[in-house]
Order: C-alpha cells, then structure tokens, then sequence
C-alpha cells in the first residue's frame, strides 16, 4: 500500500512548487491523496480490515486539515489543487 520511491517522485515532481519542494501543502495533499486511494481499494477488498480503516480515517482527516490550511493561506492555489485532483469540494 505504501508507495514506491518513483510514483512518489512524479508526484513531488508534478505539484511542487519549486525544485527542492517536497514539503509544500500541495505535495503533502497530492501524496495523501494517493495514498488514500490506495487504501480505499484495499478496504474494498478486505471490508473487515479494521486497523487499515483507522488509518484511512486518519490520512483522509490530515488531507482536510492541510486542504483547510490551503485554503484559508491561498484560495487560488486551493482551487487549481482541488481540480488537478480531482476532489469534490
């Protein structure tokens, strides 16, 4: 479930905001994004995981914190994020 060190770089790649970003909310954002994804499939699979749950309930919790924090600093960094991947708000 853990991503590998290349989609992880792609993704720092493709939303940083400059080159040595890895840290940015948006790259915090896009990575938990994935990762949630992932998991949600596993969960689909594995409906009785309940540790797995528990994580996703927490990933998906940081991932609205840090979109929230975005939000609040830069809304038209928060907009063009939130169409690049994809998520309803």
């Amino acid at each position: 479930m853990a991503l590998s060190g290349d989609e992880k770089k792609d993704v720092i790649k493709k939303f940083a905001r400059e080159k040595t970003d890895t840290g940015s909310p948006e790259v915090q954002i896009a990575l938990l994004s994935i990762k949630i994804d992932k998991l949600a499939k596993h969960l689909k699979e594995h409906g009785q995981d309940v540790h797995s749950r528990r994580g996703l309930l927490g990933m998906v919790g940081k991932r609205r914190r840090l979109l929230s924090y975005l939000h609040k600093r830069d809304e038209k960094r928060y907009k063009k994020l939130i169409e690049e991947l994809k998520l309803d708000k």
